[in-house]
């Protein structure tokens, strides 16, 4: 009996404090055997709450290195003096389990990932400003103020990038949580049910 062919992932980025991490606990809650989590990797500290091999898979630097250097990640970035990135195997190991794999990176993963043969679809998450945004990112009480101006940085770069023609298939504005995620779930459904 043949399989069936393996599903797109799909590719969700934009800001840290944007609305992705909500959106996304939420669609695992309501489809629980549909959707798998790409976990990314990192050399940052866990913070209070974060499991290793859940939210991230936590890293030295020079293991995360050691594995850029063998060519086990589709993309990497430095943000904020750590490294992130999403590994081949992270991706295979969601498909190999009938799931839709989801990947949850910023705008250089992006960049990266479009030079691959992974053909995702591409969402971003916005928030409503860039004031909204240092409101939401203060509201966590877990960045210092220097981490919070680099993501404030990041995020405007992130931002301008969107604009860019064809950088995204679809762009949600996080303005009011609950429309917000109800246009996140019609994408999600209209593309894995095609």
């Amino acid at each position: 009996m043949p399989t069936a062919a393996p599903s797109r992932p799909i590719v969700i980025s934009g800001p840290s404090g944007a609305g992705k991490s909500t959106f996304l606990k939420r669609l695992f809650a309501e489809y629980p055997d549909k959707f798998g989590f790409s976990v990314s990797n990192t050399t940052r500290k866990p913070r209070a709450g974060e499991v290793d091999g859940v939210d991230y898979n936590f890293l030295t630097r020079e293991d995360f290195l050691a594995g850029v250097a063998r060519g086990d990640f589709i993309e990497h970035a430095e943000f904020s003096g750590n490294l992130y990135g999403t590994t081949v195997q992270g991706v295979k190991s969601v498909g190999d389990k009938g799931r839709i794999c989801i990947l949850d990176i910023d705008m250089q993963g992006v960049k990266l990932v479009k030079k691959t043969d992974l053909n995702p679809y591409y969402l971003s998450v916005q928030p409503p400003s860039i004031e909204e945004l240092e409101k939401r990112l203060r509201g966590r009480g877990t960045e210092k103020e220097a981490d919070i101006q680099g993501r404030l940085s990041a995020a405007q770069g992130e931002l301008d990038y969107a604009k860019e023609e064809g950088a995204y298939d679809e762009i949600i504005v996080n303005d009011d949580l609950e429309a917000a995620y109800a246009k996140f779930k019609a994408y999600i459904d209209k593309v894995t049910s095609a």
